[in-house]
């Protein structure tokens, strides 16, 4: 991406909740929410903001492990939408891909921006079918498929459901503060099996793996109060899955925590904003800008308490030049009495400054 068209989209980004206050009308999440398939795989224009989002850790033939994301966004700034030219910004398309390799000792990553249409950047509606430039996300009727040329590394990947997908919160609408209108629809396709390539610094590698699959939008996600959000998902070893999360405030301390268990058996429970709690521990700063992040922490959700430790520390994405944002996203292990549990990702979001969506 040239330096002048990085700047451009970088400055929508940066001014869109600014310039979207008075000039759209947004439709919120509530009671009435019915998520229904395939239709909910696909794009909910309406809504401010949107993504899908897949993280898994891969094997090659050599046993070597990686973790790997991709995600993309979509963004309705609600600026010139009564335009009729092909250059208003009227909805914005952002993605982010990253390989998580110990070997090399820091994430790889790239990001793409682009406004909708113009042949450059697409959400389709009906069913998942994501693309900007030469990366995409499509279903394909058994699963999805990643396709990713970035600059350091490729990814083509296929992600087949083993599971149905999981509805977060009640039937859907999850809950992300103490107001009704703090909320999202979400729902995630825990144990993904993953078959397909990465190619990293030119070296091809055949890989398999289990991923994680979510999906949410919502027009009222973070209240002004809150700085950014902490969230794991992890596919368990016995076949379940686990996800957990908490909104901080700008003082660090906990505004709001949701959470769901799926057993090996397809039981699901959900945990209330009192039953979960995230007890940071071990502190790592980036070198690069400076932020600090707690990387290792004590997760509990009613009676369970999961440590969560990283892959490696240096797992630091800087997205300035898409969404005009730095946090963490990185492979963990998570362990229970020391013993293995499963493996996921962690998120770690406005520990630079707090985040604007």
């Amino acid at each position: 991406m040239n330096p002048r068209r990085r700047r451009l989209l970088q400055a929508i980004a940066m001014a869109l909740p600014g310039a979207a206050r008075g000039e759209a009308a947004y439709p919120g999440i509530g009671p009435g929410l019915a998520i229904a398939f395939p239709r909910d795989h696909g794009s909910h224009p309406d809504f401010r903001t949107e993504w899908w989002y897949v993280t898994g850790w891969t094997r090659d033939r050599q046993d070597r492990e990686r973790g790997v994301q991709v995600t993309f966004f979509r963004s309705r700034p609600g600026v010139a939408e009564a335009s009729a030219s092909a250059f208003a910004p009227r909805e914005l398309l952002f993605a982010h891909a990253a390989v998580a390799d110990a070997a090399i000792g820091r994430l790889v990553h790239d990001q793409r921006a682009a406004r909708a249409g113009l042949g450059l950047a697409s959400a389709a509606q009906g069913g998942t079918d994501v693309r900007l430039d030469r990366w995409s996300f499509v279903g394909d009727g058994d699963g999805w498929r990643a396709t990713i040329d970035a600059r350091e590394f490729a990814l083509d990947l296929r992600f087949r459901p083993t599971q149905a997908p999981m509805l977060q919160g009640e039937r859907g609408l999850s809950r992300k503060g103490p107001r009704p209108e703090q909320a999202s629809a979400y729902y995630s396709v825990p144990q993904l099996a993953i078959e397909g390539a990465i190619s990293l610094r030119a070296e091809p590698h055949r890989v398999t793996g289990t991923a994680w699959f979510d999906h949410e939008w919502s027009s009222s996600y973070l209240a002004a109060e809150a700085a950014g959000w902490d969230w794991i998902g992890v596919n368990l070893d016995d076949g379940g899955a686990l996800m957990a999360f908490r909104i901080r405030g700008r003082d660090g301390a906990s505004r709001w925590t949701g959470g769901g268990l799926r057993d090996a058996a397809g039981a699901i429970r959900r945990f209330a904003p009192d039953e979960v709690t995230f007890v940071p521990g071990r502190i790592w700063r980036s070198p690069r800008t400076g932020i600090a992040y707690p990387v290792t922490f004590e997760v509990r959700m009613g009676e369970l308490a999961i440590a969560i430790a990283p892959l490696m520390d240096d797992q630091e994405l800087d997205a300035r030049a898409s969404v005009g944002t730095i946090y963490w996203e990185g492979a963990v292990r998570a362990l229970a009495a020391e013993r293995p549990l499963g493996r996921g990702y962690l998120e770690l979001t406005g520990y630079g400054e707090p985040l604007r969506l």
